[in-house]
């Protein structure tokens, strides 16, 4: 039995291996290359008579392309690693690009979207009066934000912060145990193990009583750590499950947007959100590289409302299955707590960066520094300038970055913008006890974002994320206070160091960088 399990597991470390591989970055580029001098060899092959005319019809192609590229209004990152690939490899880029154009699921996905966006409207007016009590810049960020995106700033609301992994453990355990009404629980990544057995085993329970529950993961998960069929083994439990944007052999481009929330709501009573997914080594029960550095909140008010609205956002986007809002968003029992919350959610089908946005504001409006932890540094010019500006303008910024990475390539790309950022006076840290991966902005312990979001390209633009922005709540002094503690065991990164740094890996860096927005 014992040799039939290691069997198994060796043979899902070679199946997850093998899709790594394949997927990578690197892999992807050579493929392409391959792949041109393939569709080369064969037009000589067999289409010889033909070859100024296809030749002709592909670069005339590819100029009218490159102008609809040049003319759009989304972001000009964007733009650049598509005029590369038409330019170098014309007749794979040219139908690639009309490939990711015309996807019909991308589209429908949109229409969905936006249909959901406009129902959700209705349940998250803002309390004007809100927005008289708080900062001219922050009274505009939350018109902004309830614009846009629907969400509104509350008060009536608790938030208790856990600087890691482990602490938000036994807390959710004990809450998941006191559910009368509803469980739900979306998550990135939901791996078998501790942590999710836990869970679990509580899930099971709560089915037996009568509580509705509600599971919801990303689609990576059944293709590398999860059964395909194991939404069904779930409802076997009397669970409701799905799984956001599955995998399967049919190729789509909507398989780049992924869900990367986490989100727990409890009877509309309880609340999580942060960093941590549902896996062994974000409470560092099992260690993959080194300490897991991560952080969550708990939330309890009026503030949770935004939360419900976000989960069943995700979970009525595929038409099967939608549950209506009214039975769960009942008046929350609001409760005593200092200062203001605004949970939101993003999504890649707008054309707002509302997480992005939310980073912005931050750094725009702090008067006296902005401390930053992320595992992933991928920026836009627009994130890229804005950390630079701040710092040159007189505000303290820290970084702290992964000292183990657990995505090498994404580490060599993150590098790459060192130089810029010291040469403004922007510190960065690394973390030498291992990997970071929490998501959090403080600044002038008055305001604070935390959440899902990474400071990448895939965050930003392509996945679904969720975040909250908090002001004058006691907790960001808890926060920052972590962030000292974090800085303790970091390694401040200086130009010296740099000038050290392998030059293979800045060549690669640099080079992948050029494609980081489709990476």
């Amino acid at each position: 039995m014992k040799n039939s399990k290691v069997k198994t597991n060796f043979l899902s470390f070679l199946v997850v291996g093998f899709f790594k591989v394949l997927f990578h970055p690197v892999t992807i580029f050579v493929l392409l290359v391959g792949l041109q001098i393939v569709c080369w060899i064969l037009l000589f092959l067999f289409f010889s008579k033909y070859l100024f005319w296809i030749f002709g019809g592909t670069t005339i192609l590819g100029v009218i392309f490159i102008i609809v590229i040049l003319n759009q209004s989304s972001n000009p990152s964007f733009h650049i690693p598509w005029i590369i690939l038409i330019s170098l490899f014309p007749t794979v880029g040219v139908y690639a690009y009309l490939f990711v154009r015309l996807q019909i699921g991308v589209k429908t996905l949109q229409k969905r979207y936006r249909e959901i966006l406009y129902e959700t409207k209705k349940y998250l007016s803002q309390d004007e009066s809100i927005l008289t009590s708080v900062s001219p810049d922050v009274s505009r960020y939350v018109s902004y934000m309830n614009h846009v995106s629907g969400y509104s700033m509350v008060t009536h609301s608790s938030v208790s912060y856990y600087s890691f992994g482990e602490e938000a453990f036994h807390p959710l355990l004990e809450d998941l145990k006191q559910a009368k009404k509803y469980i739900f629980l979306e998550f990135f990544i939901i791996a078998k193990g501790l942590m999710w057995n836990s869970i679990l085993d509580i899930l099971k329970e709560k089915v037996k009583e009568g509580v509705e529950v509600y599971v919801m993961y990303d689609g990576t998960c059944s293709f590398t750590l999860l059964p395909r069929n194991y939404v069904k083994e779930l409802e076997s439990f009397g669970i409701h499950a799905k799984v956001f944007h599955p995998i399967t052999p049919i190729i789509s481009t909507h398989y780049n947007n992924r869900d990367h929330r986490k989100v727990v709501v409890i009877d509309g009573l309880v609340g999580y959100t942060g960093g941590i997914n549902l896996a062994d080594e974000y409470i560092n029960h099992i260690e993959r590289f080194g300490v897991w550095k991560d952080n969550a909140i708990r939330i309890t008010g009026d503030a949770l409302k935004n939360l419900i609205v976000i989960f069943l956002e995700n979970w009525n986007a595929t038409l099967s299955k939608s549950i209506s809002y009214e039975p769960f968003l009942e008046p929350a029992t609001s409760v005593t707590g200092s200062g203001y919350l605004l949970p939101f959610g993003d999504n890649p089908f707008d054309e707002f960066q509302v997480g992005e946005m939310s980073y912005f504001h931050v750094l725009q409006t702090s008067k006296k520094y902005v401390h930053i932890i992320t595992p992933y540094l991928i920026l836009d010019y627009e994130l890229l300038e804005n950390l630079c500006n701040a710092s040159l303008s007189g505000i303290e910024v820290l970084l702290i970055m992964p000292g183990i990475p657990d995505k090498k390539m994404i580490y060599y790309i993150g590098k790459t913008y060192y130089k810029k950022l010291l040469a403004s006076g922007v510190r960065i840290f690394e973390y030498d006890k291992g990997f970071t991966h929490a998501k959090m902005l403080i600044s002038d312990d008055e305001k604070a974002v935390i959440g899902t979001i990474n400071f990448d390209y895939r965050s930003l633009y392509l996945n679904f994320e969720n975040g909250v922005f908090l002001y004058q709540n006691q907790e960001i002094l808890k926060m920052e206070e972590d962030f000292q503690k974090t800085l303790k065991d970091c390694n401040e990164v200086t130009m010296s160091q740099l000038k050290k740094y392998s030059i293979v890996k800045r060549m690669l860096g640099h080079i992948l960088r050029i494609f980081a927005p489709l990476l």
